[in-house]
Parts: structure tokens; sequence; C-alpha cells
């Protein structure tokens, strides 16, 4: 469909969080959305010299004929056109979805593939595995993500495995995706032996190590940012007082508690008799990191490995991305006027189709804003998100019209 005089703004969404619908939280001051112009009520002709709504003695636009409302003599107010006759230009303005930063902690124990037991099958587990994160990180879908990656147990004794500044710095700095540094690094953690496999699966350290990395990348580079763990056993290998996924568990909720959530993607062990089942308490972790549940993948056909992991990385990556957008500044210099805004969604080379404001988010394919009272963000309702998440060729538009095409309720 065509769009009527707008200023049309088109975010790329290359992925797919959280901060849909529910309650959203402003982060700074917005502007008002009525007008409060300084002139005084007039009753001038039409081309009068306010700029765009309405003056203190009406509510009509300045200077615009037969738009209901008296108009003002001189003053200003917040309208959404400028100058003399009142005509409303049409303007652009750019703004952009919250960039996204997922760190991988990704074990590589002797488990994943020694062959000291017949589960520990190289074939079955790290090699599919190890497939499907690489074309995860090479995938053109994954661009705008950013990534790290930080491999344990590191090398060394356990003093140094389990140690939590040992994993202070990831193999893979925060990077953007697509790159092929990630298959680089992989390729030269991968034993070329069974002897050259490492020992133990210190995760409460790599935890502590990749929270506080996270943390302080945030500080440097503001973003939405979240830890992934990969991982195909309970903790070992530090002894009993931290063998605990409990402990584990406490450093996902204490970093949720500061805006990390923590993603859990469990390799299981292949469905081979005395195989001990070694990730369903990594749930907790999950849990305790806000994201719901563990992505426990099965193994034993690689084939199947390799889609089921492919699968929960690309979940991952979807549920990552926030559906939360900063109103951009008005264009033209103009004040913001808040029932002036459409937001429209299109997919691929499609059409744009008109988003349903709603600010209680009853409505299907609607958003509304964090503030009724005093906007700052657009924020898509959760089945907007949902739709914006799985669709890796969405994009986003917000429109700045010259009349109002939304009621915010009082």
């Amino acid at each position: 469909m065509k769009l009527p005089t707008m200023a049309a703004l088109l975010l790329t969404v290359g992925a797919i969080g959280v901060a849909c619908g529910g309650n959203g939280v402003s982060d700074g001051d917005g502007s008002s959305q009525t007008g409060s112009g300084n002139g005084s009520a007039s009753t001038g002709t039409n081309g009068g010299t306010g700029e765009g709504g309405a003056g203190e003695g009406g509510t009509g636009f300045g200077g615009l004929p037969d738009v209901g409302g008296d108009h003002s003599s001189g003053g200003t107010s917040n309208g959404g056109s400028s100058g003399q006759g009142g005509a409303c230009a049409t303007e652009t303005a750019r703004a952009d979805l919250e960039p996204v930063y997922l760190a991988f902690a990704f074990d590589v124990s002797g488990s994943m593939g020694m062959g000291d037991d017949p589960w520990h099958d190289k074939t079955l587990k790290w090699d599919p595995v190890v497939a499907a994160t690489k074309q995860f990180f090479a995938d053109p879908l994954s661009q705008g993500l950013n990534a790290s990656l930080r491999f344990f147990p590191s090398e060394g004794d356990n003093d140094t495995k389990c140690d939590a500044d040992t994993y202070l710095t990831p193999e893979v700095p925060m990077t953007p995706l697509p790159s092929p540094d990630f298959a680089a690094a992989i390729d030269a953690v991968t034993p070329e032996t069974a002897d050259d496999w490492r020992g133990g699966t210190p995760t409460l350290f790599v935890m502590q190590g990749t929270i506080s990395y996270t943390t302080a990348q945030r500080q440097a580079t503001p973003g939405r940012y979240a830890i992934v763990l990969v991982t195909d056993g309970y903790p070992a290998g530090c002894g009993s007082r931290y063998n605990q996924v409990s402990l584990v568990a406490d450093q996902a909720e204490t970093a949720l508690a500061d805006g990390i959530p923590t993603y859990v993607i469990g390799v299981a062990n292949p469905p081979i008799e005395g195989a001990p089942e070694t990730v369903e308490d990594m749930n907790d972790v999950a849990v305790a990191g806000g994201t719901e549940h563990a992505y426990l993948i099965d193994t034993g056909n690689p084939a199947a490995t390799a889609a089921a992991f492919k699968a929960a990385v690309d979940a991952i990556r979807g549920a990552a991305v926030s559906c939360t957008v900063a109103i951009p500044p008005a264009p033209d210099g103009r004040t913001f006027d808040a029932q002036k805004v459409r937001v429209t969604y299109t997919s691929g080379g499609d059409e744009a189709t008109a988003l349903t404001y709603d600010q209680d988010c009853e409505t299907e394919e609607a958003w509304r804003y964090d503030s009724a009272e005093n906007p700052t963000q657009i924020v898509l309702c959760d089945s907007t998100c949902a739709a914006i998440q799985a669709d890796p060729a969405a994009a986003l538009g917000v429109d700045f019209t010259c009349e109002d095409v939304i009621t915010i309720p009082r």
C-alpha cells in the first residue's frame, strides 16, 4: 500500500527478546504529547505564523485552513508542521534497534569426544555440535549480532582451570557476525588425538569470568548482552565444594539481576547402555538466568544433532533481539507529537503493513509506547515481537505523519 505524507524509518532486523509487550520502562524524559502555544488565540487568517499544532487558544494546526481550532498568532506549539502557510513537510528520521552481544562459553572437555567411554564419541557429540556452531557464526542471517567465544576448561592445572580470572578474556573477543574467526578458533582447539582433550568442567568459574567480561563490555559499549552456555555435563574437576549446579544457577541469577540473561544448550549423552544423564539439571541454570528452560540436544544421530543444535542457536538468536525501539528525534527540529506516529512492518520485499497502536497490547499485530504519559520508546506487543523474531528479513518503519493517526488513552 502507498503510505501517505510521512517520514519513513526502516530498521533492518537481522535476527531475532526480551522487552516484548508487557510493562515498558521509560529510559528518560520524553516530549509532551499535546501542544501548548506561546501566543494568544486569534481569529487571524489562514496564513499565520504558527509552527504546526495549536496555541493556547485552540486545537487546530497553526496556519492550516479547514482544520479545527483557532490559529495561533506568533506562538509555537507541538504540531507537526512549520513555516508560513503551515504546509506539512515530509522528513526522515533514523533510529536503530539496540545492538545485541552474545558471549558464548563453550565446553571442550573430554566428554565431548575423547572416546574413553562409548558415549564420549566424537562423531556423535563434538563433530555435529561444532558443525552447527560454525554455521551459526558464519550465517548471513546472524548479521547485526555480535558474539564472543570462550572455551572451557582452559589448559593448565586445576589451579588455573578453577579460577574465574582465567576466563576473563575470550579466545574470540566481541566480533560482528558473520565472521570466520570463530571457525578458526574452534579448529585450533579441536584435539588431534584422544590424549589432547582437556579434563574437567569448571562451569562455575567460566560463568564468573564470562559475567565479568560481559559487564565490562557493556560499560564500554552499551547494548543488550546475554550469555550462551554450551556444555555436555554437570560441573566437575574443581572439588565437591564448587562442582554444584546450584552455584552456577546462582551466578546466572546474579547476572540476570544486572540485566544479562543466560541461555543454556545442554548436549546429552547418546542413548547407549550405561550412559549417565548429565544435562537435565542445567534447566535450573536457564530458569535462574531468565530464559525459561535449557535447550537439551539429543545425540546418537549426527545429522539430527546438528539440526537440533542449529535450531537451538537460531532460537537464541531470535530471543536475544529486543523488540523495543527508541523513538527517534522528530524531523526538522519539530516537537514530537506522540499521536502523529505510525509503525509499519515489512517482510523482505513485501509492502509495508501498518501495525495497530494498542497501549494495553490486547490486539494482535500491535505496538504501544513504553509510557502513555511520557513516551520515549516504541514497544512491540507479544504477537508482533514474536513475528519479528521469527523473520530474519523483517523491517520496521516509524512514520511521522501530518495528522493524528492514533489516540492515546488518558
